[in-house]
């Protein structure tokens, strides 16, 4: 009956622990069931990171990491398989990058998004699509004292130049004549100090005077003011008047219409008088300019008349008068025939 005890002890036990060791491998493969597998290809070494590490998006645990290689594609680049959850909101513009856990060394794989793409990743060479690994914020932080490291090498460099031997000289000479200029400086200001002192101490006593001259000066200048004031308001009163001028003038039925007027009665009636009595006087210059070619012509004309003229004593034809009867008639002068 011992015997048997011990048998079922031990067969119990045995059962336990395969039970045991089943209920290990589900726990431990119940992550690989409801998964998504991603990648990651990075040129940077991934120090610290291990298998099984946590995968985290925005500080929440969404998977780990299920194995880290080299990439098949380029030897040169390390490969990392990640696990993450369905329900990580994993995305085209979703990257990840290696943080640390305290001081231990220890990395974990920490995803974000930049909120530029909302469609999922495609896939990659391999199969599982791939998510970009940027550089750590250590081994930027390292990047950047490397630089820093260079800049300041290069200001010490341009220090030790500014600060050479021949450079110290110079600049001890520059020194040296700026302490000269400044108390040069310093003597002109006290002469010129001096020198307004003693041009003012004889002006102050003006000061009154000049100051009474300046009130009578404003006052003149009032005065003027006033007085351009009247003289603009005359102007104005002037203005006024020239202005009614002008409209007695210009306006309607002043003199320019009555100007008007009188023009058109010349035009009709005193122009045709002056034209008959100019033609008159046309005709008259012609018949004494024919009269003084007739007189140019005859003189005798002019005391005899036009007609013939008897012949004197000596000449053909001239008869002597019987006694007592009467004297050869004369004939009427030129002009009472023209009369």
């Amino acid at each position: 009956m011992e015997n048997k005890a011990h048998a079922l002890a031990a067969g119990a036990f045995v059962l336990a622990v395969t039970v045991l060791l089943i209920g290990l491998a589900l726990w431990l493969l119940r992550d690989e069931v409801n998964t998504t597998s991603y990648e990651m290809v990075s040129a940077e070494a991934v120090s610290g990171l291990q298998p099984q590490a946590a995968v985290r998006y925005k500080g929440v645990a969404v998977g780990k990491v299920t194995s880290i290689s080299f990439d098949p594609d380029n030897r040169a680049n390390v490969l990392v398989r990640i696990a993450v959850s369905p329900d990580a909101p994993i995305t085209q513009s979703t990257f990840a990058t290696l943080a640390f856990q305290g001081v231990t060394g220890l990395s974990f794989v920490q995803l974000d998004d930049e909120g530029k793409s909302a469609e999922p990743p495609p896939p990659g060479p391999n199969g599982p699509p791939r998510i970009p690994l940027k550089p750590s914020a250590l081994r930027q932080l390292t990047d950047l004292a490397g630089e820093l490291a260079n800049q300041v090498g290069q200001i010490t460099d341009r220090v030790n130049t500014v600060l050479s031997d021949e450079n110290q000289a110079a600049f001890s000479a520059a020194l040296q004549e700026i302490g000269e200029a400044a108390k040069s400086t310093r003597q002109l200001a006290q002469t010129a100090d001096r020198t307004i002192q003693a041009q003012l101490d004889p002006a102050r006593t003006n000061i009154p005077r000049l100051v009474q001259q300046a009130s009578t000066a404003i006052q003149s200048i009032d005065s003027a003011a006033q007085q351009t004031r009247r003289t603009v308001a005359s102007f104005d009163s002037v203005a006024g008047d020239v202005k009614r001028a002008v409209d007695q003038v210009a306006g309607k039925g002043g003199v320019v219409d009555q100007l008007s007027e009188s023009a058109n009665t010349v035009t009709a009636t005193t122009l045709p008088r002056i034209q008959n009595l100019t033609e008159d006087a046309s005709r008259t210059i012609r018949r004494l300019d024919r009269i003084a070619n007739s007189l140019s012509e005859n003189p005798q004309a002019f005391i005899y008349g036009t007609g013939t003229i008897p012949p004197g004593p000596g000449e053909p034809g001239f008869g002597q008068p019987a006694p007592g009867g009467p004297a050869p008639t004369t004939p009427a002068p030129a002009a009472a025939a023209s009369r």
